[in-house]
């Protein structure tokens, strides 16, 4: 696909690690010029410096996509330098601890939507205005097993991740026939910083994940960069308002 990628322009929410970061070097290895972002600066610098000494096209801007102002200077600031967006992956998200709904907050609520339901429509919003003047464009939402099934304890996450999915279907319903296509997709449980923060704190305990999963693994941050990549490239050209699981089986049960 290098080909499809060598004049294109990636941008990718949470860049900074995880399955973000694992996106952004496999749209860099593909040839395309690719813009990092993340809210912490220290991370993305880390990040950027790390594409940058594996002699990639890149740049970081610092946004905290719960911003609707930092969000739409992230787009405007993307094509002040590459003069074109042609493919996003909007990744940043936050998990929420287990909490039956009557125990819950709803600052916590509010805090968990504002980042993954609010900013990912957000994101869509900006990204969809320059793509519509260009008249093409990808754009892959980051959802989640979560926002395919249900399970205790994880209404909040779970919730902004169907809106996730709801919002895909919708907006790749309006955009198909301006060139835009709209899909998502849906980890499973990926060996990333954030999961293992989870492990870590009890609050994930890793031989029920392993049990759950057919493949019995994590997954790997790689394995979703693949599927975002092939989202945005020549091999999905009829793939619209797709949510794809990429979960080891989990969503097979």
């Amino acid at each position: 696909m290098k080909d499809y990628f060598a004049d294109k322009v990636a941008l990718v929410t949470g860049a900074a690690m995880g399955m973000g970061f694992a996106t952004a070097r496999a749209f860099a290895e593909e040839g395309a010029r690719v813009v990092l972002s993340d809210i912490s600066q220290s991370a993305l610098d880390e990040a950027v410096q790390t594409l940058k000494q594996e002699g990639h096209d890149v740049t970081g801007i610092l946004c905290d996509v719960s911003r609707e102002d930092q969000v739409a200077s992230l787009v405007e600031q993307t094509v002040a330098t590459y003069g074109r967006l042609d493919a996003a992956f909007n990744n940043a998200g936050v998990q929420s601890l287990a909490s039956e709904t009557a125990d819950a907050t709803s600052e916590e609520f509010n805090r968990v939507n504002s980042i993954n339901l609010f900013g990912v429509w957000c994101c869509m919003k900006y990204e969809l205005m320059q793509m519509r003047k260009q008249g093409s464009g990808a754009i892959v939402n980051c959802s989640s097993l979560g926002g395919l099934v249900g399970l205790p304890g994880r209404s909040i996450y779970h919730g902004t991740k169907h809106g996730v999915v709801g919002m895909t279907k919708s907006t790749a319903l309006e955009y198909a026939s301006q060139g835009i296509r709209v899909n998502a997709v849906c980890p499973g449980t990926i060996d990333t910083p954030m999961v293992q923060e989870m492990v870590d704190s009890g609050d994930l305990p890793l031989e029920d994940v392993l049990r759950e999963q057919p493949i019995g693994r994590l997954g790997k941050p790689e394995e979703i960069a693949s599927a975002v990549v092939w989202l945005c490239g020549p091999g999905s050209t009829f793939v619209i308002g797709h949510s794809l699981p990429v979960d080891g089986g989990f969503t097979a049960h």
